[in-house]
Formats: structure tokens, sequence, C-alpha cells
């Protein structure tokens, strides 16, 4: 057998050198530069063409499947936004926030399955979750994003769908002073509280001094938006609710008749229908500075920090019905799959909410980096961080929480519920004044309640890393080895004010809701862009009330002598129904692992192999502090609230582990000049959500009929572990043009199930259907009067039910125990195969400046959600095919380009809000966006843009087991970016 020492093609070998200033020196391997300059003249490609170029000889010369997106220039990164950049990759589909790209599926495995990490270090996740949200990094400090898809076994574990690795601007890496300004204004066609223009402002700049042995770099960026999202949603669909005898007329079954002629199969009603309008102010500053010193040529040591604050504040108003069964129901309309398109349900409320939300989200992370090259053929690497990303969900410096006030009247004869035409429900609610409109001085009741839930996710991470190249004649070319040291904390807390004031009517303080602070709009401009919103929607009209305004009349009104002053406020406000929990979870893991790369050749096939192996053990801790949960309590309608000890709360510790051993082959064969092929196998890992590892029970707060749910915890649960399989063909037939297939397979063992028990509780006694509750429902029914919920309430006090001091009716011990919902995680036995093709195609068009590049990833697999069963199912979210397609025109100082990311019906997530026990699904329809990007070169430093993002104002929309139950949709509009860029190299 012949033995060869891997060389380059020419071409590869130049493009490497020329690109090596903005690219790492070698995948997830920590930038490096031993100070000294090539003194070599080079001709540097720069913008689209240039970006397009580095980043496929990257993936060439990778071993494993790899795809990278390098700066345009110094920057200038081809999105404004890191997710909506990765999604341009094949196998990468985006989740968006607040319409833009927030999180990352790849190859179908939703964000909690892959790995962020910041120049090879692992971080935190937003809060306390593992998900990092990638809007919150601004993109001009970054210079390229790899995205590594198979198993590797340097690279820290998580990562099953993939492990994407954020590279930042290091000066040694490219000596010498370079700096970009530029300045932007940003257009929001959606907008209408905040500024129509808002700006964003960045700066990068590197330089090397004193021989190029130290550099310094740094980069910053403040964004602002102002936007507005309207929508429409859902909360839940219960499954099956108790259906009265209704005459013919007022009931059309379309689902399929049995065996004696009678309507077969499940049927589903909505829990609530409502809209909203969320006015939103969003700023984000950014900022990273990289110091790096050369004391010898051998020896790189930097130090770096990255820090990020955004704050998103939002004043939103929403307006719509509640829903309860059993004797509500007066008609109902069926489709063949048993969801109703039509109900007519009398009882409960119709109400306005306002609803202030601020959350601050600050990151941190510093490092310290130790390259040293021992000896020729020997280089060691010390690398700590210490990295934090804390998240304040209720910042508001006036509320201390985010605040729901809630105004509105139980005063109606009856509502209906209409999805036969459009893609957005109606919600038509018929008041006792004869007509469709509540006039303000109808709004009769009132309530309000605050949440404050802050959460921190932290990670200390040690790591020592070796390389050694082989000088012996054997095919080894190097051994890669290294240990770490993890310790990750995720935690938070939350705080329920409980429902404050309960049914306040107006008349017992008739100043307290005047006329004059309602405003009265129509829907004409309301979810225009969807079919069914805008001046067809009923109802065609919705008030607007001040925030500030109700708050200061709400804490007059309960203060007021009258109701007990501030004794009364604070007795119902905080003690009875108010909750407070917090949890955390920490996992101290250890790791060892050896690569080894070789490169021979087979029959004249030049043959890249690399093998590997990494081992892990975890300890899990877990610390829940709870209250204790003592009784429900009713205040009529759906107002169920669970009673807890006053001050009475304790800690529960629980602990857990797991070890891992991840094995990885890549094969790399290089079939001719231009044709490579691939093949890889390897294991790869996620760990459990923390929200699944905090042990202890949580009730519901609010325990409504139908959705009496609750939660447990499971800290010894395993993660889920991934055996994949990859086999891909790339054919570089010319400068800047590839072609590539490939397909893969991922068998999941240990996937994360929920299963829901119900379960009761000694000393838990339910009101709902007991014997009080059974005679006023008889009594009602005796007198023909419609057994609405609110009825039952006023017929049990006339029949002896007594209130208690806050207008409550208290269980007593003749009442039967709740039947709580409790679910709870689990480790599915059982084995999920996904697997798909990936196309992708890139040419650029010679010397015309034309370039296009189109890929299309179709995945399929044993993990989806059946639709027609009501069982618990343990699907994978976040499963769709997707395709981008991106053309540009770059010449003479000008390039266009032009972006369209598609991605199909995918599941978002199994479970509703206020969803019947079975655990429903959530699923998002197709979503297709057009994005164009323009720059003009005034001269070789100054450039001016345009940017256009969501040109064709794209909508996003959801909903349950069918597309007729609708669940969510929301509209953000287009908006366009003006700027100028001064750049210096």
């Amino acid at each position: 057998m012949k033995y060869s020492t891997f060389s380059k093609t020419h071409i590869a070998l130049c493009l490497s050198s020329i690109f090596a200033a903005t690219a790492s020196q070698s995948l997830y391997a920590q930038e490096a530069s031993s100070g000294g300059a090539d003194e070599a003249e080079v001709i540097e490609v720069r913008g689209i063409r240039g970006s397009l170029l580095k980043s496929m000889n990257l993936k060439r010369d990778a071993s494993g499947v790899v795809d990278i997106i390098s700066a345009e220039d110094m920057g200038k990164f081809p999105d404004t936004n890191l997710a909506e950049s990765l999604q341009r990759i094949t196998g990468v589909s985006v989740s968006r926030a607040n319409g833009e790209g927030s999180q990352i599926t790849v190859r179908g495995f939703g964000p909690e399955f892959n790995l962020i990490t910041l120049n090879g270090r692992q971080m935190p996740g937003t809060g306390n979750t593992r998900s990092y949200s990638l809007e919150n990094l601004s993109s001009e400090g970054v210079s390229a994003l790899e995205v590594q898809k198979t198993a590797r076994a340097e690279l820290p574990s998580g990562g099953l769908g993939a492990t994407v690795n954020i590279v930042t601007t290091k000066p040694l890496a490219s000596p010498g002073e370079k700096y970009s300004i530029s300045g932007k204004t940003i257009i929001d066609t959606s907008n209408e509280a905040g500024n129509d223009v808002t700006p964003e402002l960045s700066a990068v700049y590197s330089n090397t001094f004193a021989d190029e042995t130290f550099g310094v770099a740094f980069s910053f960026n403040h964004h602002r938006r102002d936007f507005q999202q309207q929508s429409a949603g859902i909360q839940g669909w219960q499954a099956n609710v108790a259906l009265p005898e209704l005459d013919a007329p007022n009931v059309i079954d379309a689902r399929p008749l049995d065996a004696e002629g009678n309507p077969s199969g499940d049927y589903f009603f909505p829990r609530n229908m409502g809209y909203a309008i969320q006015d939103t102010q969003r700023e984000r500053t950014n900022g990273h500075l990289a110091l790096q010193y050369a004391p010898v040529d051998d020896l790189v040591i930097t130090l770096d920090y990255t820090m990020t604050n955004a704050v998103t504040g939002s004043n939103s108003i929403s307006w719509g019905m509640w829903n309860d069964y059993g004797g509500n129901i007066n008609a109902y309309e069926l489709d063949e799959n048993g969801t109703v398109i039509f109900a007519d349900i009398a009882g409960n409320d119709g109400s306005y909410t306002a609803t202030r939300v601020t959350t601050e989200v600050k990151e941190e992370s510093l490092g310290l980096n130790f390259d040293w090259q021992v000896t020729d053929n020997l280089k060691l690497t010390l690398d700590y961080h210490d990295s934090s990303s804390e998240n304040d969900n209720g910042a508001d410096e006036g509320l201390g929480s985010q605040g729901s006030l809630v105004l509105g009247s139980d005063q109606l004869t009856t509502k209906t519920y209409d999805f036969r035409e459009g893609d957005i429900p109606s919600a038509q609610i018929y008041w006792n004044n004869g007509t469709t409109e509540l006039a303000p001085g109808e709004i009769d009741t009132h309530f309000s309640q605050f949440i404050h839930s802050p959460g921190k996710s932290s990670i200390e991470q040690f790591q020592l890393d070796g390389s050694w190249d082989n000088t012996f004649d054997i095919p080894l070319v190097s051994v890669d080895f290294g240990v770490a040291r993890t310790e990750q904390t995720m935690g938070g807390s939350n705080a329920w004010s409980g429902l404050i004031g309960g049914f306040l009517f107006n008349p017992s303080w008739p100043e307290m809701l005047p006329d004059g602070m309602f405003t009265r709009h129509s829907t004409e401009n309301f979810l225009s862009a969807i079919e069914g919103g805008g001046a067809d929607l009923s109802p065609n009209y919705y008030y607007t009330f001040d925030f500030d305004e109700l708050v200061a009349r709400s804490e007059a009104f309960l203060t007021n002598e009258v109701l007990g002053g501030d004794d009364y406020f604070a007795a119902t406000a905080y003690h009875p129904m108010g909750t407070y929990s917090e949890s955390s979870v920490t996992e101290e893991t250890s790791s060892i692992y050896v690569q080894s790369l070789w490169e021979f050749d087979i029959a004249d096939f030049f043959v890249q192999m690399n093998i590997g192996v990494r081992y892990e053990e975890t300890d899990v801790t877990s610390s829940v502090l709870q209250q204790v949960p003592t009784e429900v309590w009713w205040k009529g309608g759906s107002e169920w609230h669970t009673q807890r000890l006053d001050g009475d709360s304790n800690f529960l510790e629980l602990a857990g582990e797991h070890d891992v051993l991840l094995p990885m082959f890549d094969f790399k064969v290089e079939i001719t000049d231009d044709l490579v092929g691939r093949f890889s196998w390897g294991k790869t890992i996620a760990r459990a959500p923390l929200g699944n590892l905090a042990g202890g029970r949580q009730l519901s707060g609010s325990p409504k009929i139908g959705s009496r749910n609750g939660s447990e915890g499971n800290t010894n649960l395993q993660p889920f572990e991934s055996t994949n399989l990859d086999l891909s063909l790339e054919y570089y037939y010319d400068e800047g043009s590839y072609a590539a297939i490939g397909y893969f397979k991922k068998e999941v063992e240990n996937f994360i199930g929920s299963q829901i028990v119900s379960t009761t509780i000694d000393g838990f006694h339910d009101i709902y259907q007991g014997p009080r509750w059974q005679q006023a429902e008889a009594d009602l029914i005796a007198d023909g009067v419609q057994a609405t919920n609110d009825a039952i309430f006023a017929q049990m006090q006339a029949n002896g039910a007594t209130l208690n001091a806050q207008g409550y009716i208290v269980p007593e011990a003749s009442d039967p125990l709740i039947e709580w919902d409790i679910s709870r995680p689990y480790n599915s036995p059982e084995t999920k195969t996904v697997d798909g093709i990936e196309l992708a195609v890139q040419h650029l068009l010679g010397d015309s400046g034309f370039g296009v590049g189109v890929n299309a990833t179709f995945v399929e697999g044993d993990v989806e959600f059946d639709v027609t069963s009501l069982t618990q199912q343990t699907p994978l979210t976040g499963l769709s095919d997707s395709a981008n397609f991106q053309g540009f025109y770059e010449k003479d100082g000008i390039s266009i380009k032009v972006t369209y990311a598609w991605r199909d019906e995918y599941l978002i997530g199994v479970g509703q809000d206020q969803g019947s026990s079975d655990n429903p699904p959530q699923f998002a329809k197709a979503f297709g966006q057009w994005d164009m990007s323009v720059n003009y070169d005034l001269n070789e430093n100054l450039t001016i843009f345009f940017d256009g993002i969501n040109l064709n104002n794209e909508t996003e929309q959801g909903f349950g087991r069918y597309q007729e139950q609708f669940l969510f949709a929301r509209e953000y509009g287009s908006r366009y970016v003006l700027g100028a860029r001064y750049s210096f190299k």
C-alpha cells in the first residue's frame, strides 16, 4: 500500500491562505497566530463572492459534514440576524420571535437539540433554558458561523442535531489596522405607537502593535426596533366535552356514521377565542473585546469578553370570550374530523385586557486562552470561561413584574364561535342590551394579576486540549486529545399575585371606570393581510384604554374604605391565591476524548479518515422551593383558585446521574479532483430540558373545569442519545461552484415524553359535581333555566351555600376529591428514527457577477404526532421539509441579493395552555419569506445599502390536531433598513 501525505488542490491551498484572516484555522478550535506576517502579496476576494468561496473551500477541506457561512467583509455578515443567516444552510430552518429569526432547527431537531458555542466554548441558554436565542447577538463582530452536523469527539456534547460555532474576530489572526463603522435606520411598517424610524449603530476595530505581538479587537452594536404585532389566538382545544341534549336543528354533525347510523369519533371545542394588538420597543446592545499577546513565537494568550443587554418592552390590548361547556352549549356544527366550526355558547363573559411586559436579557462571557506550540509536533491549548445569561421576565421598574388588567362583563345572552370561512375565526357576543356591541358604561367587572419570573443560566468551563502531529512513516497524521470540566447551573423563580379583585362590579364605585377612559376602534386595519381579518372580523370593533390610568384607578378602588382598606387588598390579593416557587438544576460534567486523523491512498484514491471517542460523566442536582397547596375555592364562572398555606414552603432536593460513551468515525475519499465522497457514523446526545429535570410537584393556580393540571419533574432523566449515519457526495466543478447530495439517518434512544396520570390528593375536594353542584343544576333544569356555571353559582347560594370573606364558595368534606391531571416526563423505551435527503447547488456564472444558490431538505421518520389518537405520545418537534433560494449580482461596486426561505408545516410542541388532558399538539403552518439586500460602493471605503425583510408580509399561523382547530395567527408586516458603512483595511 502506498502511504502519502494529504495535499490540497492548488485552488484550495491558495484560498485557505488568503482567507485565513477571517476564517478559523481549524473547526471548533481557538483562533491563534504566531504573530508573523507573510510578505507574499495576495489578492483578496471580498463581498458575496468572497464569502461563498471561503465557505465552500472550508466545507470541502473539513472532516465530516460541515457547512460554514463567512462574513462578506469586516462588519458585514450576509444577514443582520445570525439565525436568518443560518437558515441559508442546507437542513437548517428557524423559529421566530417578534418576527425575527431566534432559534434553529437542524434536520428536524429543534432548538433544544442543538448546541451553540462561542469560539468553541459551550454557551448557556437564554434564562433558564438550554436554547440560545441568536437574536440577542449582533452579526457585526462575527467572522464565521460553523455548523457541524456529524459527531466529533473534540466537541462538547449537547448537539444531537448539530453544533453551531460562532467565530469572532481575533486581531493576531489578521495583522494590521482594520475598522468598519456603520449607521442604519430601521423602518418597520407595522409600527403604530413607537418611532417610525429607529437607529442601529455598529463599529468593528482590529489592530496589532509591537511587531504584531500584541493585538486588540472590539465590536459594538446598538439596535432599536419599534413594531406592532397583531394576533388572534385560542389557548387550547377540549376533547369530548359534555354535550347537552339538543334538538336536531341546533346540531350539524358531519362525523362518519357507525353501524347504527350514529356519528362516531372524538369531537373538539375551543376553550376561548381572543384577539390582541401588541406594541413593542426592543433595544439591544452588544459588545465584544479580544486582547491577544504573543510574548514568544510559540505562545499566544487571549483574553476576551462578550456582553449583551437586550430590553424588550410591550404594551398590549386584547379582547375576546371564554367558554365553559356542559349546559352552556346551545347549538354547534362539527366537521368530518369532529372539530367544531360553529358553536353557540351561553354563560361566562367577554373581556378586554391590558398587559404590560418588560423583559431584560443580560449575557456575559469572560474567557482566557493559552495556545502553546510546545514542540514542532505538539500543541497544547488551555481554555477557561465563565458565561451567564439572565432573563428577567418582569423587569418593568414601575410594576416590578408583568401585569394584566382585565375588564369585562358577564351581561350577555349568548356568544358564537364561527370558523366556517376565512383563516381567522370570529367570536361574536350578543349582549343583554340587544346588540353585538358593549358600551363602555356596561363594562362592569375588573380583576388583575402580576407575574415575575426571572431565570438565570451559567456555565463555568475548563478545557485542556492537545494535538500531536505524527512524524513516523505511517498513515497517522495527528492525534487530538483533551479533558474538560463543565459546571452548568440553570434556575429561576416564579411569583404570581393571584387574581386580584375577582368580580368587582362598577356599580360599587361608578367613577372607577368612566366612559371617557375608553377609545373605540374599528378592526378595518387589524390582521388585514389574513383572509377573515380586517373589516370581515366579528366583532368588528374593540376598545383601548390606558394601562397606567387603570392601575391607578384599580389601586384606589381596592384601598377604598368601603372595601376594607389596605387589609382587604393584602388579604385578597396575595395570601390565599398568590404563589411563589423557585427551582434550580446543576449539572457537573467531566469529559475526556481522543481523536485521530489518518490519510492514505486506496487504489489511487486519496482517503482521509477520522476516528475518535468521547466519554462523559454527569451529576445532576435539583433543588425546588414550593408552597404547600391546601384546597381549591370557586368564585363563580370560570374563576377557580388554588389556595396555599401562607408562608409555609419547603425545599425538595433530588439527584440524578448519567454517563455516555460517544464514538465517531469519518471517512472522506477524493474520487476525482472535483468529486468528494463522505461517510460518517457516530453518537451524539441532547440533555433533558431544565423544566423536566427540576423535581417537585406544581399544581395549577387557576384550575378551571377541564384544566385541573399539574406537573412533576424527573431529575434522573437520561439524555436523548442518537446514533447517526451520513452519506454524501460533493461535486466541486468550478471555482465557487458545487453541487452536493447527502443522506442522513438518526436513531434516537431515551426519547423524552410526557405521561399524564389522573391523581387525587387527600384533602383536595371538588365543588364541581359535588352534592351542592348537582342539586343546583337539577333545580335550574326543573325551573327551565339554562344551567350555566354562573347560574349554578347563584343557585348554590340560594340553596344555602355561603360565601367566605373573600367572596368564594369553599369545598366541603362531602364533595368528591379533585382529579388532577399530573404531567411527568419519562424516557420512552422506544427507539425513534429520522432520515432525510439534503440537496444543495451553488453556481457562480463565471465573471458575469451573477450567482445562485439553492438547497432543500426532505425529512421523515416514525416520530410524527398521530392526530387521530388521544393517547399520550412522544413525537419529535420541529420535523419539517425546508428549502432556500439565493440569487445575486455583484460587479462594479454594486451587489444585489434576493433570498427566499421556506419551511413546511411542523409540530411546535405537545400540550396546549388550556387544552384537554390528552396533551394535544401545536402545529405551525408552512412559512415562506422573501428578503432583499442592495449594496453600492461609492468608493473603496464607503458603501451605502438597503435591506428589505419579509417583503411578502408573510404571517405566522398555527393549529391543533387539524387545520380547522385554529390556535394562532400573527402579523408583523415588512421592514426596511437604509444605511451606510465606512471600512478601512
